[in-house]
């Protein structure tokens, strides 16, 4: 497998990652440095790090991953995507203080959601020696090409959020929701 296969592969592993950082910048207020930094590390660590999980343990997860896995990122992504959608419907004066509100950068929000976008990743994984693929150059092109395109997403997400407000966050919601039908529908397909 070359380069440019590799790359293409990376491309294709990141696009739900990004989609998802783009949701998660509609719905924040403000985007700092460390928000992009959070994003590219958590979703960018999560697409390298499931290759390598699914190149070493394919053997013996391949077919439980396989069998289940779809069902994890489809009722993770429901579940956020809902939330999403819950809370878009709500009015300024109806929104609990952000004090009350869990921290959506926190560990458990960014981690399931990595997890969710990167069950597709583990499948690559299995697959990467069927392709003679070079493992470390593979882990890292899908790593940092997630990385770098999730956090361009949150940027671009909350620029889109704040010239569209609630509606974008309504889409943002949606398309969670589209993304985790899609992971079925591919699975079955």
């Amino acid at each position: 497998m070359s380069f440019p296969q590799v790359f293409a592969l990376a491309i294709g592993l990141s696009m739900d990652a990004t989609a998802v950082a783009a949701a998660r910048g509609i719905t924040t207020s403000e985007v700092r440095a460390k928000h992009v930094a959070i994003v590219a590390i958590a979703f960018g660590g999560a697409q390298a790090a499931m290759p390598l999980l699914g190149y070493g343990l394919g053997a013996a997860l391949g077919p439980l991953m396989s069998r289940y896995g779809h069902w994890l990122a489809f009722v993770l992504l429901v579940g956020i995507g809902a939330k999403m959608l819950w809370e878009a419907r709500r009015t300024d004066d109806d929104a609990p203080n952000d004090d009350k509100k869990g921290d959506p950068w926190g560990f458990r929000v960014m981690a399931g959601l990595a997890v969710a976008t990167s069950i597709d990743a583990f499948a690559a994984g299995v697959t990467l020696p069927l392709l003679d693929a070079p493992l470390v150059v593979s882990v890292v092109t899908i790593g940092v090409t997630t990385a770098v395109l999730s956090g361009v997403g949150l940027v671009v997400g909350r620029r889109l959020g704040a010239i569209f407000g609630k509606r974008l966050e309504v889409v943002g919601g949606l398309v969670l929701v589209a993304l985790a039908v899609k992971v079925l529908v591919d699975h079955y397909r």
